[in-house]
């Protein structure tokens, strides 16, 4: 398949359990013949096969058992006590607890890694990991999420799941700790995966036939590095909006902050005086002007992200203020200053921090305007100041209350920043681009060559971490490991924004798209996705324009295909669109 070099211009139907490759739609492939494709020249695994398990989940307590850990409590959740959407969960057990619990010699405060697993009474066979966003720190609940809004996650599919807070509590200061760091970075993963699969068997008699990890954002960060440290414990691999270089993204947005208060007039205090709501929604419209017909439908939607961004210019396609700013027009310097956001923040030296990031008319509304203005203060200059570099900043008793997080973000230097995010210390012998990141992650050999599978899913208006950034990383796969598509796909989502939400169709099931290309060897071409206008059981997306039908659907294609209008039809029904270059 040719790949696409990154350019820059200075009626839904609900899927519920079933999993099948009905789901996959005829539109994935040039000539509209086939939704997917038999993988004969890699190992088949075998399909997972369930089992009931009719004990007492109260019973158990006391009974389970593995090393360093321990299970605090064992009960019993009725069919329809735990729903998602609409979607009733079955009964199941649930039990929780902490593994590896300590002292640190560094700060004096007490750490664990808290979990807790959700095993069905009516099990499939498979353990589902699921890797949790932001710096973790809670056990949320364990229903198999992984990104999007799909109809179904993996509890109700049968799974048993597992989360957890990734070895620590809520906020940054826990960075202190190198334990801690490594726990949150990849070691939680790998302490919990051993323990999960002795706890399945414990209860149902047998290990799990399939194993499966997935999450969005530092999930999906987690996803990735699983694949690399933990390739033989998982079979499948889902991962969303995964931020796989964290340090360096989280640097790249004090690089905002600092290039949106060096605008005239901007209030360092509010970093959307710089660049406002007005003003992004004008510069919105003028990229769907240009963008909107390149996939041959005028529909709100910019399918061709890469050809969008050579087709539409900030500086020629946005007027230029001949005065006050009035929300027509940007001045000069705000047009320098947005361009070199979108095109990739560069240190003082030259050296680009991270990605650059698309244009997309969904840019206007949203979560864009808290990544691009308030993630800076709230928790990125923590993050970067004490977990991402090494040493991180001295903090009086370890209190973030001490902590000026706008100093920080608007006066750091980011090439300081950058060579921290790479060093070590006698104390902190491993560096945050070491923790954080999966190490050569072009080569997925071992993952490849054992017949698991990886799919990637990303919203292209998601601008806490850049779908180029994953489009980059997808590409040289192709070098580092060879005939990528054989284990690997990845589908950037028009429109969405981070894990979800957007002017977007962003509920759609590729749990069972994954399952099936492992387990009955059927890849993946294309898959049907939906608004989620009025009415949605999950959850409706206030996103969405009023001109758009409440289930407008749309095929994502696997890149660099994207969806493109047969030029006749509905354009509010993905039959009507087919995938090609």
């Amino acid at each position: 398949m040719a790949r696409t070099t990154i350019k820059r211009r200075v009626k839904h139907a609900p899927l519920y359990l079933v999993i099948s490759t009905a789901m996959l739609v005829a539109c994935g492939s040039d000539d509209n013949s086939s939704s997917s494709s038999k993988t004969t020249d890699l190992p088949q695994l075998s399909a997972a096969e369930g089992v009931n398990y009719s004990g007492n989940c109260s019973s158990l307590l006391g009974t389970l058992s593995f090393e360093n850990t321990s299970i605090s409590s064992v009960t019993t959740v009725a069919a329809g006590e735990l729903s998602v959407g609409d979607t009733s969960i079955g009964e199941h057990c649930l039990v929780s607890g902490t593994m590896n619990e300590r002292t640190s010699d560094v700060d004096g405060k007490s750490y664990a890694i808290g979990f807790e697993m959700r095993l069905p009474k009516d099990w499939n066979g498979r353990f589902f990991y699921q890797a949790n966003g932001g710096n973790d720190g809670s056990v949320v609940t364990a229903t198999g999420s992984y990104g999007g809004a799909p109809y179904v996650n993996a509890l109700s599919m049968g799974f048993a799941v597992i989360s957890s807070d990734a070895g620590h509590s809520a906020g940054q200061e826990f960075g202190y700790d190198p334990q801690a760091r490594l726990d949150y970075g990849y070691q939680a993963v790998g302490f919990l995966t051993p323990m999960a699969k002795s706890i399945i068997r414990q209860v149902y008699n047998k290990v799990p036939d399939r194993s499966y990890i997935g999450g969005c954002s530092n999930g999906g960060r987690h996803t990735l590095v699983a694949a690399k440290r933990y390739v033989d414990e998982y079979d499948g691999y889902l991962a969303s909006a995964p931020g796989y270089r964290l340090p360096r993204a989280t640097t790249a947005r004090l690089g905002w902050a600092q290039a949106y208060a060096s605008i005239d007039g901007t209030d360092p205090a509010n970093l959307s005086t710089a660049f406002n709501a007005t003003e992004r929604l004008m510069v919105a419209n003028a990229v769907l002007a240009q963008c909107d017909s390149l996939d041959g439908a005028e529909d709100g939607m910019v399918q061709d992200f890469q050809a969008c961004q050579t087709t539409f210019n900030l500086q020629e396609d946005v007027p230029t203020c001949s005065s006050e700013r009035d929300g027509t027009c940007l001045t000069q310097q705000q047009k320098d200053v947005i361009s070199s956001i979108y095109e990739g923040v560069k240190t003082a030296s030259g050296e680009a921090v991270y990605s650059p990031f698309p244009y997309d008319p969904a840019m206007g509304g949203g979560d864009s305007a808290f990544w691009q203005y308030q993630a800076a203060y709230w928790f990125e200059s923590s993050s970067t100041a004490m977990i991402f570099t090494s040493p991180p900043v001295e903090l009086q008793e370890f209190n973030p209350a001490n902590f000026n997080t706008v100093e920080y973000a608007l006066t750091t230097d980011l090439d300081d920043i950058l060579a921290k995010t790479e060093a070590t210390t006698d104390l902190y012998t491993e560096s945050a681009m070491s923790f954080m990141t999966p190490p050569n992650p072009e080569d997925m050999s071992a993952l490849k060559n054992r017949g698991a599978k990886i799919m990637v899913f990303h919203g292209i208006n998601d601008q806490a971490f850049s779908v180029d950034d994953t489009a980059a990383w997808y590409e040289s796969l192709e070098q580092g490991t060879g005939d990528t598509e054989q284990f690997a796909r990845f589908y950037a989502v028009p429109g969405m924004g981070h894990c979800s939400g957007g002017q977007s169709t962003d509920q759609f099931d590729m749990l069972s798209s994954l399952v099936a290309w492992v387990e009955q060897g059927e890849a993946p071409e294309s898959i049907v996705a939906n608004a989620r206008g009025s009415g949605n059981p999950v959850g409706v997306n206030a996103d969405l324009p009023a001109s758009w039908s409440a289930d407008r659907s749309r095929p994502l294609c696997p890149y660099p295909k994207v969806a493109r209008y047969n030029g006749s039809g509905d354009i509010e029904d993905a039959a009507n669109f087919s995938c090609a270059e």
